[in-house]
């Protein structure tokens, strides 16, 4: 597709070699230093939290929490309440 309004990732490293997952996350960061608009939905905390302006997490289909990445980052109480396995 040609100039997309937004690209949309739902798990897109899921099940994939390190070295491809990082060449992802890199192809990411380049897309967002464009200026590109994206919506990520994965775990890989660490990524995100490298890439992301906004962050939103859902339990039961409901937003329960949302922010920019140094709230998150700095919350530790959202990684066990909500991102733990």
């Amino acid at each position: 597709m040609t100039n997309p309004k937004v690209l949309i990732l739902d798990e897109a490293t899921e099940g994939l070699a390190p070295l491809v997952r990082e060449e992802i996350w890199q192809g990411l960061e380049i897309l967002k230093q464009r200026g590109e608009s994206i919506l990520v939905i994965d775990k890989n905390l660490d990524a995100l939290l490298r890439i992301a302006d906004r962050h939103h997490i859902m339990e039961k289909g409901q937003v329960v929490w949302r922010g920019d990445s140094p709230e998150l980052a700095g919350d530790e109480s959202l990684e066990s309440r909500y991102l733990g396995v």
